[in-house]
């Protein structure tokens, strides 16, 4: 396993519970759209064995063409251990990437895209939003569903309505509105839809999708392969 010490490069403060942490891009990696990856603090691998309180699975909210990693994460006042560090962190200071691998790439099959998120989640799809923005082949039109209650939505700069770019974008900041809007967006039968969150979210959405006549196959999540099946259909980790 391959370990890349990076330095970081700029802070962005989304919302005030949001940072985007920008990594220079070590010499020979690469990731595609939907990548996450193995972020880890200073010290994480001193010991015999790695110290897990100093890892996180992050997806990369950023391209490879945008010359920079980029890692969403939000920072309540009271946090972790893990989120502590990275909050009193600053540009110079060095992070550790390794692992990295996409669950969920764009597919481009001559569908429409639902982008299903809650809160921060959002940073997993900008990547995929991005990439049909630069290239539209084989994708009919993205629709983002986005809930945060906290009302300060993410990259609304990329995450903008536009019918010339078929690309829709709907926030909302209440569970009962958010639910109204995925069975509106299952009027679609053959669609593919894409969710992530948390375990309790990802669950609730598979409930409502099923219910509304969804096939299991339609639906992906950013899980790994043995994953799968506590969320959907055994049958399902065979096919894909």
């Amino acid at each position: 396993m391959q370990i890349y010490w990076t330095k970081i490069n700029k802070i962005i403060e989304e919302t005030p519970e949001v940072r985007t942490y920008l990594l220079a891009c070590p010499q020979n990696f690469t990731w595609e759209e939907g990548s996450h990856t193995h972020f880890a603090l200073e010290g994480f691998n001193a010991g015999d064995k790695p110290n897990r309180s100093l890892i996180r699975h992050m997806s990369i909210s950023t391209l490879p063409h945008e010359n920079a990693i980029g890692i969403t994460t939000r920072i309540r006042e009271q946090c972790s251990e893990f989120k502590t560090i990275l909050k009193n962190l600053t540009v110079g200071d060095e992070v550790a990437i390794f692992k990295t691998h996409s669950n969920v790439p764009l597919k481009r099959e001559g569908k429409n895209v639902y982008l299903l998120s809650s809160g921060v989640g959002l940073a997993t799809f900008r990547p995929l939003l991005l990439d049909f923005l630069n290239r539209a082949d084989n994708v009919n039109h993205i629709h983002s569903l986005n809930i945060d209650s906290s009302k300060k939505f993410l990259f609304t700069d990329v995450f903008a309505s536009s019918p010339d770019k078929k690309v829709t974008a709907q926030f909302v900041d209440n569970r009962e509105e958010y639910y109204e809007e995925v069975k509106n967006l299952t009027d679609d039968k053959d669609g593919l839809y894409y969710v992530v969150g948390s375990d309790e979210f990802l669950l609730q959405n598979i409930k409502v999708l099923l219910e509304q006549g969804i096939k299991a196959e339609q639906i992906i999540l950013d899980k790994h392969e043995q994953q799968l099946a506590e969320f959907l259909p055994l049958h399902l980790s065979n096919e894909r």
